[in-house]
């Protein structure tokens, strides 16, 4: 899809360079795309670029991959096929083709309606960072859907949550929750009809399938009036907040284009699923957003765990534009209600009288420093140099590098004033 426009700076210099590069890859190996923005591109290379992307398109469309499904699912079991090493489902006319590869026999119908468990997780951090929710978190994420009262769930790069809620429909009748997928990841085309998946690029906001897949989305927002639907996302950590704040924003304008009136004052509901650490920044772009102390956690991710202690506790927590006191919370699992700060809350996460709320972000008690006038981590002390709480062992020189834009202290580069 589209490409996003970056800037190269130097330290102390307000102004950079700006470049085109990929918007879904940042390691160049993985995609090398790159154009300064002032420069002029030659026919010939125009040309290049047209041939490569010829070339690296999927074997199957989205259409023919349901067609194959279709035929795989009437095989009998012994006939039944996946390749490994092409991520791929196998009818037995393709069988001679895929010979010398590593495959799976005997797929079952449980394992074709769980696929992120039959596929590979793409587990490369600068490109899709496919961590898959453990059935702990998705299993309570789907129970909170349905205690709120939603029936409809836009689910943006949460592939097991989606196959959670498509496995609950297609075995009880009386489940009516319904969900949309939209990933990057196209190997999803092959168990998905174009009602369930889009191929979708969440860092702009691209659908590769076109209008026809745009339109599928909107639809699939229009329904009801656009009434109890929500969208549930869990980006990439290492993406930038500021491209997919942007992307939401537009999913947003599209439930909000619904015919049912007052929609234009109000948010389409949502969780994000981030870890802590980047509140500020979900908050300069949704700031009526309210992060959970709900600890996520993953069954591929080694440290991302529920239940561990001090800083091997996962940090990926749920912001949502939901009123934070609806949000109910395990108490099996110590989590509490603040009738204060109207949440709930961890164990550890103590209500500070001074600041007037539960102020802690991991899950272990925060202390109040009387000369920051905030909470901070309870290994963190005062440093006079610095005047602030840090790390213990740190060094104070650092204070005296300025901001690597404009060369001034006192702030960070993302958040320099001179950057428009």
């Amino acid at each position: 899809g589209p490409t996003l426009l970056f800037v190269k700076t130097s330290q102390g210099k307000e102004d950079g360079r700006r470049f085109y590069a990929c918007s879904a890859c940042r390691d160049r190996k993985d995609c090398n795309f790159f154009q300064w923005e002032d420069e002029k591109v030659s026919d010939t290379r125009l040309a290049a670029r047209a041939e490569y992307n010829r070339n690296h398109q999927p074997s199957f469309t989205h259409r023919q991959n349901v067609d194959r499904y279709k035929n795989f699912v009437l095989l009998p079991l012994s006939k039944r096929r996946f390749c490994q090493e092409c991520q791929q489902l196998l009818l037995p006319a393709e069988w001679e083709k895929h010979s010398d590869h590593r495959f799976l026999c005997d797929i079952t119908t449980a394992q074709l309606k769980s696929p992120s468990q039959l596929l590979y997780p793409l587990e490369n951090k600068k490109t899709n960072a496919q961590y898959l929710f453990a059935d702990r978190s998705c299993q309570f994420l789907l129970n909170l859907l349905i205690n709120l009262g939603f029936r409809r769930v836009l689910s943006v790069g949460t592939p097991r949550l989606h196959e959670m809620i498509q496995s609950k429909a297609s075995q009880e009748e009386e489940f009516s929750v319904r969900s949309l997928l939209l990933d990057i990841d196209f190997r999803y085309s092959q168990f998905y009809t174009e009602d369930e998946f889009c191929h979708y690029n969440m860092f702009n906001h691209h659908f590769f399938g076109g209008e026809a897949a745009r339109e599928t989305c909107r639809k699939f927002l229009y329904e009801e009036n656009g009434e109890k639907v929500i969208m549930v996302t869990d980006p990439p950590f290492g993406g930038l907040v500021e491209a997919l704040g942007s992307s939401f924003k537009k999913l947003m304008a599209m439930w909000r284009e619904t015919e049912e009136e007052g929609h234009d004052n109000k948010e389409m509901p949502m969780f994000w699923i981030f870890p802590y650490f980047f509140e500020s920044r979900i908050l300069d772009f949704f700031p009526n957003f309210s992060m959970m102390d709900y600890q996520v956690d993953y069954d591929n991710h080694a440290l991302y765990k529920h239940g561990k202690t001090g800083r091997r506790q996962s940090p990926v927590r749920i912001f949502t534009n939901l009123t934070p006191s609806m949000i109910v919370l395990p108490e099996e699992e110590g989590y509490r209600f603040c009738t204060i700060c109207q949440r709930y809350v961890s164990s550890g996460n103590q209500h500070c009288e001074i600041c007037n709320s539960c102020t802690s972000k991991d899950g272990r008690r925060w202390k109040h420093c009387d000369l920051c006038k905030k909470c901070v981590k309870p290994s963190w002390s005062h440093c006079n140099n610095c005047n602030c709480c840090t790390v213990q062992k740190h060094s104070c020189e650092k204070t005296d590098v300025g901001c690597y834009v404009c060369g001034k202290a006192g702030h960070k580069r993302s958040a320099c004033p001179s950057l428009s």
